[in-house]
């Protein structure tokens, strides 16, 4: 009997990953999932069925996981503690046109897209999100709910705390073993952003080199 994978939501994002699930899993039921509160009228999607969540939890007959596609990494950590809670297990989605080198941890829930690479020795916490082009040098520990917009550059030695979004082409300079680069939780990298020093944790920095992103700084 084949099992059921799940991608929970149905936006943009989940439609660019569902077609990577196929690809790994590809003779098992491979559907989206959304809150019946969020359904549309919408049956199908792209060739992939749409069912409730609370449907899905219902299925008794076949194994069944699922994974996270919500950009956002307070829906995603929100949504990831329902699932928990209903003991459904997230699987991690990893493109099989993507890089992962030597000694490299990668938690549950985790979306590596096309064209990724993850070099050595690196440590990923639960539902990370890396999309196409994006890379993750040596000896960086990244969080959980931690979102990589499509070409982000992180270079070695650094630590990306909970729930930051790096947006698109962003470079995250290099650290030291003895001196790493640090994003706070919950910090913004805008797109574009050269960061080159620690950011504080619930800031949103930009430029290049980045700087936080407050009223005097926009003026």
């Amino acid at each position: 009997m084949s099992r059921i994978n799940a991608i929970y939501g149905t936006g943009g994002f989940a439609r660019e990953v569902i077609p990577i699930l196929n690809e790994q899993y590809p003779n098992d039921d491979n559907i989206f999932v959304i809150h019946r509160e969020h359904l549309t009228s919408e049956k199908c999607i792209n060739g992939y069925s749409v069912m409730s969540y609370e449907d899905f939890i219902d299925i008794s007959s076949k194994e069944k996981s699922i994974t996270v596609a919500i950009s956002d990494a307070s829906i995603r950590s929100r949504i990831s503690t329902i699932i928990n809670q209903d003991g459904v297990r997230q699987s991690s989605i990893i493109s099989n046109k993507s890089v992962i080198m030597d000694e490299v941890m990668i938690s549950n829930g985790t979306i590596i897209c096309p064209f990724v690479t993850i070099t050595s020795n690196i440590r990923i916490g639960q539902n990370f999100h890396a999309n196409i082009y994006s890379y993750v040098a040596h000896d960086c520990i990244i969080g959980d709910n931690v979102t990589f917009a499509p070409s982000v550059k992180c270079n070695g030695n650094v630590i990306i705390e909970d729930n930051v979004y790096i947006g698109t082409g962003a470079i995250i300079k290099q650290g030291k073993s003895n001196n790493p680069i640090i994003l706070g939780a919950n910090s913004i990298i805008s797109a574009g952003s050269f960061v080159t020093r620690n950011v504080q944790a619930s800031t949103t920095v930009y430029g290049n080199p980045a700087k936080i992103l407050s009223k005097s700084s926009i003026k």
